[in-house]
């Protein structure tokens, strides 16, 4: 047939149907987003049971590498300022601000109304900005002169514990992993967090904010995948120094609590209730330094400085 015969191609309406470009969700390791090194992934259901996102199904070796970049962050993020953490957590709320309508409709795409998501985005941000508060107050709170039979000054002061593996509460996808994290952070910790299986978009895309702000990497590490495949791993690694735990099934409670005797890692197990808040959040992850300093002797026995 001639080419001036050839029929028009016509677009017809199924022609120009296409398919969305689902996001492909990543966790965040040593302040990267990696793909699971498993290669699996999981479809997440939006309300109207349509697929809105593909999310990696994390693996056993996605959490030791977490582990692994947790641990070469604690040093560096132990030592700063408390000030500084401050700083750092307060900009993170800032962060968060500026994206809050995201957050929101991601909330909406998980099944949240319009008003629980904004409800939602909002505590999260002042609970940041809560938690930035405390970083550099509730040493003083926890520390203490303790009075001794001897010629000695004795202190005790708190310091954080070191890695600590957090499963997030499962209903809340934003408000569940920012107070999971908030205190653990600013109290000098390194964490490796496990978000929600069912509504896991906001936690990674809180890792988006996370990355933004001043938190070097390693210190915060999200995975997403199945509790029930990864929570032994959670609670059994022995370079974690604390586990904790949102939720109320026994059957993993039980496994928590037994694994983290292994080697006497601290397991906190907290309800899906997140309306508590507090310097005490921040004291569960952190072990208490007593110090011993001899007084002088000054003449006759005296006791002085």
């Amino acid at each position: 047939m001639p080419e001036d015969k050839q029929p028009a191609y016509t677009l017809t309406k199924k022609h120009m149907a296409r398919l969305d470009i689902l996001k492909t969700y990543k966790i965040y390791i040593g302040g990267q987003f990696p793909r699971t090194e498993s290669g699996r992934y999981y479809e997440l259901k939006g309300k109207d049971s349509k697929t809105v996102a593909n999310v990696c199904l994390s693996s056993r070796k996605d959490f030791r590498n977490a582990v692994v970049a947790a641990r070469s962050a604690v040093a560096g993020w132990s030592s700063k300022a408390a000030f500084n953490r401050g700083q750092i957590l307060y900009r993170i709320a800032e962060m968060l601000e500026g994206r809050k309508e995201q957050f929101v409709a991601e909330l909406l795409l998980q099944g949240s109304t319009a008003k629980a998501a904004e409800a939602e985005v909002m505590q999260s941000i002042e609970r940041l900005v809560y938690y930035a508060g405390w970083c550099d107050k509730y040493q003083a709170l926890f520390s203490s002169v303790n009075p001794v039979a001897s010629s000695h000054f004795n202190f005790s002061v708190p310091e954080p514990m070191g890695i600590v593996s957090i499963l997030a509460p499962e209903d809340h996808s934003l408000l569940g992993i920012v107070t999971a994290i908030a205190p653990a952070i600013a109290g000098g910790n390194t964490c490796i967090v496990l978000a929600s299986e069912s509504k896991p978009l906001c936690a990674v895309t809180f890792a988006e904010v996370l990355h933004s702000s001043d938190v070097s990497g390693g210190v915060v590490n999200i995975l997403t995948g199945s509790k029930k495949e990864l929570h032994t791993h959670f609670s059994s690694h022995m370079d974690v120094n604390a586990i904790v735990y949102y939720g109320e099934n026994k059957e993993y409670i039980k496994t928590i609590r037994e694994q983290a005797s292994l080697n006497v890692k601290r397991p906190f197990i907290h309800s899906a209730d997140l309306t508590s808040q507090g310097p005490y959040q921040i004291l569960d992850t952190q072990e208490i330094k007593t110090t011993w300093h001899p007084v002088e002797q000054i003449g006759s026995g005296k006791a002085g400085y």
